[in-house]
Formats: structure tokens, sequence, C-alpha cells
């Protein structure tokens, strides 16, 4: 029975992109070699980080004057290497706390200075994208889409001259179009849009970095990485080829215009059905619905096993929601088919039809 995979990651890859990953790890490009087995500053495999690299810069236009990394340490690194890098010392940070990963990193950069959450959502359970007004602080961060409570920033800020924004973007990057020079800093975890779990792709707008006042550890030092083209130690080579291949695979398939339609018809589909079923909740608020996360429960938790049952006699996986709101979280991340999507719809049609 073929699965329709809605984890919220790891996540879904393109099937050609799994069997090319897989031939690589037995040999790479007729090798002789496995590609975890090759030596990573050998020409194959700078070929794929420089290839890798170059497909980020292609896909989202990204203007001259930043550089693409290719690190470990995912998102939970980063949000101590955003601080790091962008929060100046003896200056206040401000920080939009919009659920689990916000608070994630609002405590890493608490480490390193003042920090000012201007706006939440917590008070709702994180419900909602909060709105704020102008920003007064050096810098801002915020997470652009929050893969547990299924609410997604539906636009950006906007910073005056010599303000930072800063944003993790782990669930969303390669999801809709942007303006990256809007940004100082984009950083996001490979294992949703990009790749495996084991890589974390970073944006850096090079002006900005050099001006925290303060000494960085190597590791956690942007520029470091960026000297040494994302070689600065052993890269995770499978994350990286892996995510390469997806990169060419969205490329092929039009670019991140055309996954943006695919991902938009995705989720129309998803939240009509849960709008129009009396037997099924919304958890967001409209405004604020993530494209990649639905969110949802029963109106009726004792149908629960039923409900249950029946999507996983439909070969539907990862459909359960997080502890923290419960109910069910459908990832719909870029290469999820819209097929899967209308199995999981005609599952609650049919759920309704022999228990509403």
């Amino acid at each position: 029975m073929k699965k329709h995979n809605f984890s919220a990651g790891p996540c879904i890859l393109p099937p050609n992109v799994l069997q090319e990953a897989a031939d690589a790890v037995r040999e790479l490009d007729n090798s002789g070699l496995s590609l975890i087995e090759i030596s990573h500053r050998s020409k194959p495999f700078v070929a794929v980080m420089d290839e890798a690299r170059a497909l980020v810069k292609e896909l989202l236009n990204v203007p001259e004057g930043y550089e693409v990394l290719f690190l470990q340490g995912g998102a939970s690194l980063g949000f101590l290497t955003a601080a790091y890098n962008f929060h100046k010392q003896g200056e206040t940070a401000a920080y939009v706390n919009t659920g689990t990963w916000s608070k994630k990193a609002i405590k890493e950069a608490k480490l390193l200075g003042d920090v000012d959450v201007i706006a939440s959502s917590e008070s709702s359970n994180f419900d909602h994208i909060p709105s704020f007004g102008a920003i007064n602080h050096p810098s801002l961060h915020i997470t652009t889409n929050n893969t547990i409570f299924g609410t997604q920033f539906k636009s950006m800020p906007s910073l005056g001259e010599g303000q930072v924004l800063m944003a993790d973007m782990s669930s969303d990057i390669f999801s809709q179009e942007l303006n990256i020079a809007d940004f100082d800093l984009i950083y996001a975890g490979a294992q949703k849009n990009m790749g495996p779990a084991g890589t974390v792709m970073y944006i850096v707008k090079t002006e900005s970095l050099g001006k925290t006042g303060r000494a960085i550890p190597s590791y956690l030092d942007l520029a470091v990485h960026i000297d040494k083209d994302s070689m600065f130690n052993t890269p995770p080579v499978f994350a990286v080829y892996t995510s390469m291949l997806t990169l060419r695979w969205l490329k092929n398939l039009g670019g991140v215009a055309e996954i943006q339609k695919h991902n938009e018809a995705k989720a129309k589909l998803m939240y009509s059905e849960i709008d129009r079923n009396p037997l099924f909740e919304g958890f967001a608020q409209a405004e604020s619905r993530s494209n990649m996360n639905a969110t949802f429960k029963l109106s009726n938790d004792e149908l629960a096993a039923k409900f249950d049952e029946m999507w996983n006699a439909a070969g539907i996986n990862g459909l359960k929601g997080h502890r923290s709101i419960g109910g069910y979280r459908a990832s719909m991340y870029n290469a999820l088919p819209l097929e899967s999507v209308q199995v999981l719809v005609d599952v609650m049609k049919e759920f309704e039809r022999t228990h509403g």
C-alpha cells in the first residue's frame, strides 16, 4: 500500500531524490567509492557543496553581498549562532514569541544579553501570529513558520536602515517566494523542505557580520565558515548531497514560484475540508494558518479511535498532533503531492458520512 507521509520532520522527500541518494551511498558517480567514504575535500564532494550553495542562490534569487553555508547543529544551534553573530553587546534584541521554537531561540539569546519579547501569542497557546508595530531595537528575530501550532507569518516585518532582521525558516524555506534583501540572516534546518536531518542552511549578509563587539567561538563564527566555504570542519556529506538533489528537483519542477502554487493548492484543499466538516475544528486562527502544517482536532474526542483506524487503514502516516496541543497535524511540505492531501480529505469525508 502506498504511504502518505504527513510527518512533521524528518519529512517526505521526492522519490527520485531518495533513489539517487541511495545510489550515491553505494557508489558516487561511478567512482568506485561511496559518497559517505570519500574525502570532503575531494573534487567530487567540493563540487557537491558548490552546487548546493549555487542552487540556493539561484532558487531564492539571493543578491550580491550574501553567502550561503551548509553547517551542522540544526536550527537548535542556529538559535545561539544567530545571537552570537548579530546580538550586539550592550544592546537589547527584539524577539517575537510564536511558539516552542521561538521560545528556544529567546532562551539562547538571553545568554548573550538583554532580550525584549515585543509580541507573543502565548496567552492563547500560540494560535496566531501576534501583531506588533515599529521596531525600536537594533535587531529582530522571528520564526516564520511554527510546526507545532500550525501558524505562519503571511508578511515579513519591514525594518529601517541599519536594523538587522533574522529569521528561522526551518519549516517553510523554499515553500514560497522571498525578498532575501529584507534579511540579514536566514537559517533553516534541512529536514522539512530540503533533505534529511543533519545540516542547516544559512544565508548571511556579509556586511552585517563582525559588529557585535564580542569574541565569538570559532565554530559559531559565521565569518569563519564563510572564509572556509562551509569546510571549516568535516561537513555532513550525506545531508548536503541529498539537499543538493532536492534543490535540483525543485529547480526542474519550475522553482519556488511553481512550488508555491502547489503548496497553496494543498493548503486550500486541507483547510476547506476542516472548515466544512462539522466533525473537525481547526486550531490556528484563519489569518495565521500555515501552508506547511495544518493543525486540527475532532469535535468529539470520543471518536478518536475510530478516526485513527480509518486514516491508518488508508496508508496515512505521521498525522498525530504534537503533545502541546493534541489532535492532528497534516504537514504538507514541498514533496508531499496533492494526491496525498486528497486521500486524507476523502477519509475525513467518509468519517463524516459514517459517524456524523
